[in-house]
């Protein structure tokens, strides 16, 4: 095993980087590895550039060529100490896309045609919170704090812990989802083997639910979580509450819900609706 992708692997775990992001980034270290077939501590500058080229060739997505290129830069920066041979390396300009947001109106069939109470009540709280779906299967009972109106998230995206809104009909709605069902403690949403819920198979609830409801839109965990800032954003909520709501690192993140909220865009004037209405011809 080459002992720089195990240095690596610890080193992004110190940076406090997510098991997802450190899993990718060691993959893409593999890779280099395999493609020069010798310890990445031995590959030249030249060839580093020559792989850079190669990859950058093919591939045609600039969000997965930017996540390839920002693995590498880490990797020689802070692990290898070698700056000076990423120093070319220039990141593709990136382009998010608009999340797939639901209506109100479709939130609360979806709501309604989800069968399970488990994962009826993990939907509820996805929306009604902003939650991931990592953070929401995670909970456990004493993280649910009723008296200040929060739900305490210990392992949130980076493992950075945080604070999440907790309002008084979502409280009441699992409170009656745990009189009812009785999970086995600790956590909120186990089985009755204490088993916690696979993220796939609520993936599949959620689908599941859509389809069964009529909802044309592709509806996942993420979804629930992009109608949350949507309509809060609607509603008034200041972007930079709604940024510390969803835990989000940068309110740069935060802003590109500005630009799907149909109830801003449709209550926008205009300019041409501030003129006299010119004389028909």
């Amino acid at each position: 095993m080459d002992i720089s992708i195990e240095q690596l692997s610890q080193d992004l775990a110190r940076a406090g980087y997510a098991n997802r992001t450190r899993c990718e980034y060691r993959k893409v270290a593999e890779r280099l590895g395999e493609y020069f077939s010798k310890p990445i501590a031995e590959i030249s500058r030249d060839e580093l550039r020559q792989y850079v080229q190669t990859i950058t060739e093919q591939t045609p997505s600039a969000n997965n060529l930017s996540h390839q290129l920002c693995a590498l830069l880490f990797l020689f920066r802070r692990t290898l100490g070698k700056p000076q041979f990423v120093s070319f390396i220039k990141l593709p300009r990136r382009y998010s896309k608009l999340p797939t947001v639901l209506s109100k109106d479709e939130v609360h069939k979806l709501l309604n045609a989800i069968e399970q109470p488990r994962y009826q009540s993990l939907a509820m709280l996805m929306y009604g919170s902003g939650l991931r779906i990592a953070e929401a299967i995670a909970l456990t009972v004493d993280d649910i704090d009723a008296a200040r109106g929060i739900i305490r998230i210990h392992h949130g995206k980076g493992d950075k812990p945080r604070e999440a809104k907790l309002s008084e009909s979502l409280y009441h709605w699992l409170r009656d989802y745990w009189d009812r069902v009785r999970p086995p403690r600790p956590y909120l949403f186990a089985d009755r083997r204490g088993r916690l819920p696979r993220t796939d198979t609520v993936r599949k609830a959620l689908a599941l639910a859509a389809k069964k409801a009529w909802i044309k839109k592709h509806v996942t965990p993420h979804v629930l979580r992009h109608s949350f800032a949507t309509h809060l954003l609607e509603e008034g909520t200041d972007v930079r509450v709604l940024s510390a709501l969803m835990g989000h690192a940068s309110i740069k993140t935060t802003a590109r819900y500005a630009r799907v909220t149909e109830k801003l865009v449709r209550e926008t004037p205009s300019p041409l609706d501030l003129l006299p209405q010119p004389r028909r011809r």
